[in-house]
């Protein structure tokens, strides 16, 4: 039945539009070119405003915005939620093998990757009925007539199959990296020049003016307030990009010998962010429905108050409006349920005015980091047995151990189990607290981008290595 799926989408896959493979090298000058003009479409598109919906709308997602690369009230609405949605559902189904996809086989890529799209694309459209249905463009809360809603409905497909097909042509060799990574890391990067410098709100230009106006003390701009951001959230926001740099490159080497080759010595490194930003994404993703669908609940119930007598309503959770100070603009902000619990307090005096919410939110943070850590551990590939086995087939082996899958399974089970829970609880932790102190961009933002710095500093090392050293193609696989 399993295999079978996969065989129903040999139809769809005519009709679902693609991206052709280039079927020559693409050089490093023209991967530069169209990686910079789909970041240029991504920006533009985070700028054109739903036709449809009022002149101002509330945000009402603002925690999860940067995870996503979302803009609120633009083509950008949904960003790459339904995306990453898509496919790390599908990845849990083929690596649980509740779905038979041999990834070696050319036609069964083809059509996992349909299958991704055809499911992103109905992704898109049940978030969007949701945002629409549950009253996000009405500021009455209600719901806006017919054709209104099916012209943001289709300007929401419309803009998800773009990014989709954005994603998709920097993935297929046109570009460097992925789309995906791309949008996230120009999503951090706005959001930290923007706390940094807007003329509103930034750090340097709208919260230092209300200090030297008289209007606050210069504690306040230390430590921010309202919608401002602080000098405080700016200094954690620069040591936890020091931080999580410095974990990136602490890993554990086993030496190994290569059985063909007397004298031949190597190292396996073992990564003590293992499963890299992989639970903080799993983690997010969760979050972000949690907030959604119980937002959605919340509206279709009238927006009760907090007080509500509704059992399951205060269980899930219970918002309300408020207005920063500093801002003309209403947010919703979660105060009851278990919403309260996932969203994380973002300034030094939320935690301090709630440590329940903090010391919750981190708890479950950490809980839900470390079981997607073990999970992704045999569903990607990465136990001990899996990597032993490619070790040996290989030809590589542990020196002063027989050459057996057995003997570098016991060894490689010392370790990996033990930094796959230490990373998924570091992972959190550096999340979580980095909130706790109002960094610029949020804690998973900086988490990821800098994972994503990481890997495009590697990519474009090797593509110009490659560009000046012809031989090293062979070396890198291409």
């Amino acid at each position: 039945m399993a295999g079978r799926f996969l065989n129903l989408l040999k139809p769809i896959a005519r009709v679902i539009p693609e991206i052709k493979a280039p079927e020559r090298r693409v050089r490093f000058n023209e991967k530069l070119f169209w990686t910079a003009l789909v970041l240029v479409i991504y920006l533009i598109m985070s700028e054109v405003r739903l036709f449809g919906i009022p002149g101002t709308v509330e945000e009402r997602l603002s925690a999860l915005r940067v995870i996503f690369a979302s803009t609120r009230g633009t083509l950008m609405e949904l960003g790459i939620g339904p995306i990453v949605t898509a496919g790390l559902i599908l990845q849990l189904l083929v690596g649980s093998a509740m779905i038979e996809c041999d990834m070696s086989n050319p036609e069964d890529r083809s059509l996992f990757t349909t299958a991704n799209k055809v499911f992103a694309i109905i992704l898109t459209g049940v978030q969007a009925t949701a945002y629409i249905v549950s009253g996000m463009y009405n500021p009455q809360g209600g719901s806006l007539p017919g054709t209104t809603a099916i012209i943001i409905l289709l300007q929401l497909l419309a803009s998800g199959i773009i990014v989709m097909l954005l994603d998709e042509l920097v993935q297929k060799g046109w570009g460097f990296g992925s789309g995906i990574s791309l949008f996230i890391m120009a999503g951090v990067a706005q959001q930290i020049f923007w706390q940094s410098f807007s003329p509103g709100t930034g750090l340097f230009v709208g919260s230092l003016t209300v200090v030297l106006t008289g209007n606050q003390p210069i504690t306040w701009w230390i430590f921010g307030g309202g919608a401002y951001p602080s000098l405080i959230g700016l200094i954690a926001t620069i040591i936890a990009f020091l931080i999580i740099i410095y974990m990136e490159g602490v890993r554990v080497e086993l030496p190994l010998s290569y059985a063909g080759y007397k004298g031949f010595r190597s190292r396996y490194p073992i990564k003590l962010l293992y499963v890299s930003n992989l639970p903080v994404i799993f983690a997010s993703a969760l979050f972000a429905n949690v907030y959604l669908f119980s937002q959605v609940f919340w509206n279709m119930n009238g927006q009760p108050p907090p007080e509500s007598a509704n059992f399951w309503l205060n269980l899930l959770g219970q918002f309300r409006w408020i207005t920063p100070e500093g801002s003309t603009q209403a947010t919703l902000e979660p105060v009851g349920g278990l919403v309260y619990y996932v969203t994380a307090p973002h300034s030094l005096a939320n935690v301090a005015e709630r440590p329940d919410r903090a010391i919750g939110y981190l708890g479950i943070l950490m809980v839900f980091c470390i079981i997607f850590s073990l999970t992704w551990l045999e569903v990607g590939g990465l136990g001990p047995s899996t990597v032993a086995k490619q070790l040996v087939n290989a030809g590589m082996q542990i020196p002063g151990y027989r050459r057996s899958g057995k003997a570098v399974e016991s060894i490689l089970n010392r370790y990996i189990p033990t930094v796959t829970i230490l990373g998924g609880i570091i992972v959190a932790l550096i999340a979580g607290v980095s909130d706790f102190f109002g960094v610029f961009g949020s804690g998973m933002g900086i988490l990821l981008s800098v994972g994503i710095i990481y890997q495009y500093y590697e990519i474009l090392m090797q593509e110009r290595a490659s560009e000046m050293y012809p031989a090293f193609r062979r070396i890198f696989g291409e």
